[in-house]
């Protein structure tokens, strides 16, 4: 995910929030800074601002989308006319959301953007006796509740949405964390290792050395 927004309190505040549903998120203040981050990354979901300095958020609505990619933006303001919000969809945002708004329904809006920036899956996948509740945050297998961290969460929907293929520790990285990630850490091995341990037996996540991770059915 990106978040554009020039408050910053407010940018941080909704990062740090997705976070906690195991998004990796990457957070700028200014429409400038979007462009490139945009230009460089694959984002499944732009949380965007619509009155941005330096570039408007207008003209990064369209630059998302005239990159052809598979990124949703979700376009925010305080403007709540429905000329704005009108002007808004026309310049191809797929969803729009005034200020104040619920956090609860942010996140909503964001997931369902995400299912729809990816191959259709449904919101709760199953795979192996694993049942992840992607709106409510839950993971459980063969019926048991399992205690998972955020990046613990993030990886394990990473690896139950390839549906067999191998996914690269690189993959996992960009995908559950964030671009401020350090590329030699450590952190990929660990998460997975603590994710094995909490599924249990009999294994399901296999490791194909010089390529990465697996999840398979036992």
């Amino acid at each position: 995910m990106l978040v554009v927004e020039d408050e910053r309190l407010l940018a941080d505040s909704v990062a740090e929030g997705l976070r906690r549903f195991s998004m990796a998120v990457d957070v700028c203040y200014d429409g400038e800074q979007a462009l490139e981050r945009v230009g460089v990354h694959g984002y499944d979901v732009v949380v965007l601002d619509r009155d941005l300095p330096k570039v408007h958020g207008d003209a990064v609505c369209a630059a998302v989308v005239r990159a052809g990619g598979e990124a949703r933006v979700l376009m925010l303001t305080a403007a709540a006319d429905v000329t704005d919000r009108v002007a808004g969809l026309g310049l191809g945002a797929d969803d729009y959301l005034t200020k104040p708004f619920a956090f609860a329904e942010l996140v909503a809006r964001v997931q369902a953007l995400s299912r729809r920036a990816r191959p259709a899956l449904p919101p709760v996948l199953e795979r192996g006796g694993v049942v992840l509740d992607l709106p409510r945050h839950q993971a459980a297998r063969d019926g048991r509740f399992l205690l998972l961290s955020p990046k613990e969460f993030a990886v394990l929907e990473v690896l139950m949405r390839a549906e067999g293929a191998v996914v690269s520790a690189e993959d996992l990285l960009e995908k559950a964390w964030d671009e401020h990630a350090d590329p030699f850490t450590n952190a990929v091995r660990v998460a997975v290792m603590t994710l094995r341990r909490k599924l249990g037996d009999p294994p399901v996540i296999e490791t194909v050395p010089g390529a990465g991770y697996r999840f398979g059915t036992p």
